[in-house]
């Protein structure tokens, strides 16, 4: 059974960088894809980024493209989430999800198609 525990939350002001991981066990990252999510207090959750599987490639949403950069360490088993010129409403809990489904679906970022789920770690931007 695949786990996942993130890492690396916290407190930062805006404009500032913060790194999050995600540490997977119970299998390696050539065969599962690996999401972060994210859910602000009163919202839905909803995807950010995602790193396929066996082919690396990436994709993001919208709202945190040129900020945020998704990237993975095989020898490590763990999937990081570098967050740069961080605002205000990035202020979320934090998820990271694994997947074994095609690169097609994991591209819409849509939560139905990823679990596992690690607890999450809070990300709070103020000042």
């Amino acid at each position: 059974q695949v786990q996942l525990v993130e890492s690396g939350g916290g407190l930062v002001q805006p404009g500032g960088s913060l790194r999050l991981s995600c540490a997977v066990s119970g299998s390696s990252l050539d065969h599962y894809s690996i999401g972060w999510f994210r859910q602000a207090p009163g919202k839905k959750r909803e995807g950010v980024s995602c790193i396929h599987s066996s082919s690396g490639t990436t994709y993001y949403a919208d709202s945190v493209k040129g900020r945020f950069t998704i990237s993975r360490d095989n020898a490590k088993n763990t999937v990081y989430l570098q967050m740069n010129s961080l605002k205000p409403e990035d202020t979320a809990v934090y998820y990271c999800a694994a997947s074994d489904l095609e690169a097609r679906l994991i591209a819409t970022l849509n939560l139905l198609y990823f679990g596992p789920w690690g607890q999450g770690t809070q990300v709070t931007v103020s000042s």
